[in-house]
């Protein structure tokens, strides 16, 4: 026996499809998810996210191909491997990009996909916690709140945004995105509100569905071009799971062009040099990879109010895990990432091309000395990447080429960019904290100082979209219209793969309202 639907990947999309699509009693689903349950304290814990970055039992821990552009580094590519996927490990800031950016991916072909479009799926989502509002929904299953509980140097943070001349923001989600102020985050009562939490806790017994974890996809069988079953391997052992309707891959943008590569569905070279069995030449699988790539400023703090390692943050912090346990509030239930914003590197911008992430932490040898960091990332980079196959094993990583700063002007804005940063660090909010400097070791001394170090430390901030680009032209891998993968039956992507450029924000917020439209456009077509 089979089922409707067979969903590829238990993550931030996937877990809304399983959720929306068994809805309908008539409808049988089956979620597939490689990693495990996400029942661990570390999960369920905010500040538990620093301890599971780079942990195989969490994480896919994937690094990319040696940057060329980076000094040849391989970067860490942390993605989620559990229940929940990235939304499990990551920093749970909610932030939807700029209207503006889903307004550009109507004018590229995608109509239905503008602001206006968009904004009711994020409104379903969502349970804001401030209330409903123009821009804001309640009721819905992922709650979005403020800290329980927010550092000092963070508070700070956003007064020297203002004294550097920033306007301060409440709400980066509302009518302007630009400012700095306080992130708001997807916590439920102090603790991570993931996916899974938020659309499988309360209907997970649902007859009509059935989950299974520790449990990875293989590749698609075809019938023609007709999607027929999903080969995959439990216990070892591989394993066919029949299709009456359709598969839906929601495994984000590593997995999901992976898998078409591995079923026989991407550029014709490349499935001949891998021995692949062609279904359609797709030559844009895997292409247009985007990403925020990350520079990160770390000053010395005096003061042991930043999270850090030392006995008298420790002893100061010894009750709180108990607060923790009672409240859910204090140290445990941050995410670390606390505040943030958006700026301008010109202020002849339309729209913010900055973002920035403040952490009350030193991200120098493991908070060995107190300290915060500074993260900030260019916003719509020009560079582009691409994913590919190591080879036919499915077990094995695919390659992933970021290609980070191919394009010139990508570097010559993120030198802006730090010098922005830099300034913010500079004001006389953080005098009080401020001792010294942990990276760079000292004050930049021109642009090709900026440069080098840029070089040698940036990294990504995890925002990797793109690789199944929805669209028109020759280069796109499913239609805008139904997110089926062009000229293939009974095979959808619905996840952050599909967006044709990266948003100006963290991604996981919009992933959600795209699995949120993708289910209505599935069941649109089931009805």
């Amino acid at each position: 026996m089979g089922f409707d639907y067979v969903i590829v990947g238990g993550g931030s999309a996937g877990c809304v499809l399983a959720n929306r699509l068994s809805q309908n009693p008539a409808h049988s689903v089956c979620l597939i998810e490689a990693g495990p349950k996400d029942d661990s304290l570390l999960i369920r814990t905010p500040i538990g996210f620093a301890g599971m970055i780079g942990k195989e039992a969490f994480d896919w821990c994937y690094h990319t191909e040696p940057e060329a552009e980076l000094n040849n580094r391989q970067i860490l590519w942390p993605r989620g491997k559990t229940l929940g996927g990235s939304s499990s490990i990551n920093a749970m800031v909610y932030i939807r990009g700029h209207h503006s950016d889903y307004d550009e991916w109507s004018s590229l072909g995608n109509p239905g996909w503008r602001y206006k479009d968009m904004l009711p799926y994020f409104k379903k989502s969502m349970n804001q916690e401030r209330g409903e509002s123009e821009y804001h929904g309640t009721g819905g299953p992922l709650n979005v709140a403020d800290l329980n509980s927010v550092n000092p140097l963070s508070n700070s943070f956003v007064r020297a945004s203002v004294q550097a001349g920033q306007p301060y923001n409440y709400d980066f989600n509302g009518a302007e995105q630009e400012g700095c102020g306080l992130f708001q985050v997807t916590q439920k009562g102090g603790e991570r509100c993931n996916t899974a939490r938020a659309y499988l806790r309360n209907i997970e017994n649902r007859v009509n569905l059935t989950i299974k974890t520790d449990t990875a996809a293989s590749h698609i069988q075809f019938q023609g071009k007709k999607a027929c079953s999903l080969v995959v391997i439990e216990n070892g052992v591989e394993k066919e799971i029949e299709i009456n309707k359709e598969i839906v891959l929601c495994g984000g943008a590593i997995n999901s062009p992976q898998l078409l590569l591995l079923s026989g569905i991407g550029p014709a070279e490349e499935l001949e040099q891998h021995n692949i069995n062609m279904v359609h030449n797709l030559p844009g699988v895997g292409k247009n990879l985007q990403d925020h790539l990350d520079v990160t400023l770390v000053q010395r703090c005096g003061q042991s109010v930043s999270f850090g390692r030392s006995a008298k943050y420790l002893l100061n912090n010894a009750l709180a895990p108990l607060n923790y346990y009672l409240n859910r509030q204090g140290p445990l239930s941050s995410n670390v990432s606390e505040a943030g914003g958006f700026a301008k590197t010109d202020p002849g911008l339309d729209k913010p091309d900055l973002q920035f992430h403040f952490l009350p932490v030193s991200m120098v040898d493991k908070a060995a000395e107190h300290g915060y960091s500074l993260h900030t990332c260019q916003l719509r980079p020009k560079s582009r990447g691409e994913i590919t196959l190591h080879s036919s094993d499915p077990t094995a990583p695919a390659k992933i080429h970021a290609n980070y700063l191919s394009d010139r002007s990508d570097l010559d804005v993120l030198i802006k960019v730090v010098k922005i940063a830099q300034s913010i660090l500079q004001q006389k909010e953080f005098d009080f904290y401020r001792t010294g400097y942990l990276s760079p070791t000292h004050e930049f001394s021109n642009d090709d100082d900026i440069e080098t170090f840029i070089r040698s430390e940036a990294s990504t901030i995890f925002h990797p979209v793109g690789t199944c680009k929805m669209g028109k032209d020759d280069m796109a891998v499913v239609n805008s219209r139904n997110l089926k993968v062009k000229n293939i039956t009974n095979l959808r992507v619905i996840d952050a793969s599909i967006m044709p450029t990266l948003i100006g924000g963290n991604t996981n917020a919009p992933t959600v309202a795209i699995a949120e439209k993708g289910a209505d456009l599935i069941l649109k077509d089931s009805a």
